[in-house]
């Protein structure tokens, strides 16, 4: 069969996938990427030699396909690296997942004792409706542990209240026990507890080693990627994509195709269709909400600070939300073994307070945190660099699908356009599954059918397998 040519925009996992899985077929696509990077926010950036993530990406899959293909393109370089992440909650370390045992130990006997009655007034009386994640929570685990575990890190993240978030973004992003049956399980010894892995694959120098190996392996087959080149409109015709316009530099360049695959923001691809959407489909795209996202990292004279890869920051008298330690993630991502590299995450929204703060003011105020947290006491910060992210998370508000609904009826009529990855599908997942729903647009344009609105997250989003547990694990909160 005979494949026309195509036209890729955005050089994120997922449309680097489509593309390497279409050049293995022989077929030579177009990758645009407005970025002078490949990756999309599982790029790596650099700084004096030292190399962090746009937040920490962990390679873990339960497709096959998708392990084959990190493994195919990474070989040597694709490390195996012990995974320990925990919260941190007025000054102390609790296990992730929350194990019922070490968080009310820590608690203490009185915080303990509420947290107990609050769970057992919810399970006599729980909440008749489940529409938010604030409900969603209570009734599982008690408004006294929802307002402790739950509520000041998820309002960071997402910078709303609780009951203002869709209840399925909580039962795709938390999974666990309730918590009668975590300490029936540490009790009497149940086997069917659900763990996470407890190590992970990882790119020697980060995420975005895998990505550019990606891009070379597909320039190598035939196909181009355009780093710099921002998409400016999509001219469409009878139901099909004609042309794309794009800017490289002070060049206005034009690409034709027979196929097109998007995963850059559905807001911004609505708004540069030519002839544009209904106003209709326009107002849906525009009410679309991202989180958006910045990541101070601290270079710090200390040779250790503490061994998790990352570690959660639920103390609200701070901003910062999650400190990577990328040391931890893959040593070669410190040149000087006698140093320490710290990502302070914050999330933000793209012209608040906190977005427009100078580099400067932010580097000052990342320091200040760390030593609020006390989590270098006596070491010195040495340097910092400050990396901003837009829309880095698509956010289920209580609106949200009902306009993604309205945006998928009217793109479903295009023949020759496929949206993919986070943000061409507004979906909360992870790089594997953003890598799937690539992998699967290239095989449609081969052949098969396959609709990428339908594939199942739970398919490549969980890292939490059955086993025998050694603790009696309660709560997997990401």
């Amino acid at each position: 069969m005979k494949i026309g040519s195509v036209l890729v925009v955005g050089a994120g996992p997922a449309g680097l996938t489509a593309a390497y899985e279409l050049v293995k077929k022989g077929v030579q696509p177009i990758v645009l990427e407005q970025s002078d990077k490949v990756g999309g926010i599982s790029r790596t950036e650099t700084y004096k030699g030292y190399h962090f993530d746009i937040g920490g990406h962990r390679f873990y899959t339960k497709v096959a396909e998708v392990q084959q293909l990190w493994d195919e393109v990474l070989g040597d370089e694709f490390i195996k690296t012990p995974r320990l992440s925990r919260i941190y909650y007025q000054g102390k370390f609790f296990q992730y997942p929350l194990s019922a045992f070490d968080t009310l130990y820590k608690l203490g006997i009185y915080e303990s004792l509420l947290i107990l009655l609050s769970y057992f007034k919810v399970k006599q009386q729980p909440l008749p409706v489940e529409d938010n994640l604030e409900q969603w929570v209570t009734n599982r685990f008690g408004v006294r542990l929802y307002q402790t575990f739950f509520k000041t890190y998820t309002e960071k993240v997402w910078g709303i209240p609780c009951n203002q978030i869709q209840a399925e973004w909580a039962a795709q992003r938390i999974k666990g026990l309730s918590l009668k049956k975590a300490i029936t399980n540490a009790l009497f010894g149940s086997n069917d507890t659900k763990t996470l892995i407890k190590e992970f694959n990882y790119p020697l120098l980060g995420p975005g080693m895998m990505w550019q190996r990606f891009a070379e392996k597909v320039e190598t087959g035939g196909g181009e990627v355009h780093l710099n080149t921002r998409v400016l409109g999509l001219e469409h015709n009878n139901r099909r994509i004609t042309k794309v316009i794009a800017q490289q530099g002070d060049n206005i360049l034009q690409f034709e195709a027979e196929h097109f695959i998007s995963s850059m923001p559905l807001t911004t691809l609505i708004n540069r269709l030519d002839p544009a959407p209904p106003s209709k489909v326009l107002d849906a795209a525009n009410q679309l909400k991202y989180r958006d996202f910045l990541i101070v990292s601290l270079i710090i004279d200390a040779r250790d600070l503490f061994p998790d890869n990352w570690i959660y920051i639920h103390s609200p008298g701070v901003k910062v939300g999650r400190i990577q330690n990328f040391k931890n993630w893959s040593p070669a991502m410190v040149p000087d073994a006698r140093k320490t590299c710290l990502g302070m995450e914050y999330f933000c929204n793209a012209g608040d307070s906190l977005w427009e703060m100078s580099n400067a003011e932010l580097i000052e105020l990342a320091k200040q945190e760390l030593g609020i947290l006390g989590l270098a006491k006596g070491k010195v910060v040495e340097d910092g660099v400050v990396i901003r992210q837009p829309k880095a998370y698509p956010v289920y508000d209580h609106e949200y699908r009902q306009h993604l609904g309205v945006i998928q009826t009217y793109l479903q009529k295009f023949e020759n356009l496929q949206t993919t990855g986070r943000n061409g599908m507004h979906r909360y997942n992870n790089q594997d599954h953003s890598m799937l729903t690539g992998l699967l647009a290239a095989k449609n344009i081969l052949g098969e059918k396959h609709d990428l609105w339908e594939v199942n997250t739970e398919r490549s989003y969980h890292e939490e397998f059955t086993t025998k547990p050694k603790s009696e694990d309660l709560i997997v909160l990401k």
